[in-house]
């Protein structure tokens, strides 16, 4: 893995690293000081809360659907565009957080 940077421990805290990196930062973190003295800076720059416009869409999940829109996703029931947009939302950007909710979803229709 290459090294822990401050941006790759922002991809941590907002689980948007893929799983391998995941659990390579976490071994890293639970083995070095100097690196969890990092990520309490990473956190506390988090927590100033950016004001600009990328800042504010990333913190506020402007772009995910609701839980409701990702059950008709599931169910693949509702307006086609809506269901195309949260296909593309969940397969070609990854987004961690949509995709945990909607395996919750699958979780509790099985």
């Amino acid at each position: 893995m290459s090294p822990i940077t401050p941006e790759v421990l922002r991809d941590y805290l907002h689980d948007a690293l893929p799983d391998g990196e995941l659990a390579a930062v976490e071994r890293a973190l639970r083995g070095s000081a100097e690196l969890r003295s990092l990520l309490s800076e990473v956190l506390e720059q988090e927590d100033r809360g950016e004001h600009t416009v990328g800042a504010i869409w990333r913190r506020e999940r402007v772009s995910c659907p609701t839980r409701d829109q990702l059950g008709s996703y599931l169910l693949e029931a509702g307006d086609p565009e809506v269901l195309e947009y949260i296909r593309f939302h969940l397969e070609e950007i990854g987004c961690p957080y949509c995709q945990a909710n909607l395996d919750d979803l699958k979780k509790l229709h099985s």
